[in-house]
């Protein structure tokens, strides 16, 4: 991690900052030294197991070209199906998708601070651990969390949206 002030901080990463301290979050973004694009290299950056990298993975639903984003546990995929179920059909969102609904660039999208707001829904499996991390608006940028945390800042529904666990 590095010592980077809040004023040299990318835009995306003072919008989430803001964000959560208008929440009364208690933990600011950090940067990490190397991009985390991944939940594996967030993982590997932190210290931590891949589970606990709250992904952000954002679709586009058909109906309403609305932003859909799932948080997901980094250790888990996105089940299309089970969130179809909840929201309707959707489909891929690409990069441009991605940057012109939420603000933020694939590989930073955090849960908060949305250009617009999404339609959230947040993986169960998160509450597996004790302390998550998201994307804090920059891909070198993250934040600690508990999945709490996460439902009061998104005021997302917590939902069953992921494949089955691999077998161990």
């Amino acid at each position: 991690m590095t010592g980077t002030t809040q004023t040299a901080w990318p835009d995306g990463v003072r919008r989430v900052a803001m964000a959560l301290q208008q929440a009364g979050h208690a933990h600011p973004p950090v940067m990490l030294s190397d991009a985390a694009r991944t939940a594996q290299q967030a993982a590997d950056a932190l210290g931590i197991v891949v589970g606990q990298i709250a992904k952000s993975i954002i679709f586009r639903r058909k109906a309403d070209e609305a932003a859909v984003l799932v948080i997901t546990s980094g250790d888990r995929r996105v089940d299309e199906k089970k969130v179809e179920a909840l929201v309707g059909k959707i489909g891929r969102a690409d990069a441009e998708f991605v940057k012109g609904k939420t603000g933020f660039s694939i590989g930073g999208v955090s849960p908060v601070a949305h250009a617009a707001p999404p339609v959230t829904l947040i993986d169960r499996e998160l509450f597996r651990f004790a302390e998550i991390w998201a994307a804090a608006g920059h891909p070198h940028g993250v934040f600690k969390l508990t999945p709490t945390d996460l439902e009061r800042l998104t005021g997302a529904p917590v939902a069953d949206v992921t494949q089955a666990a691999p077998p161990a």
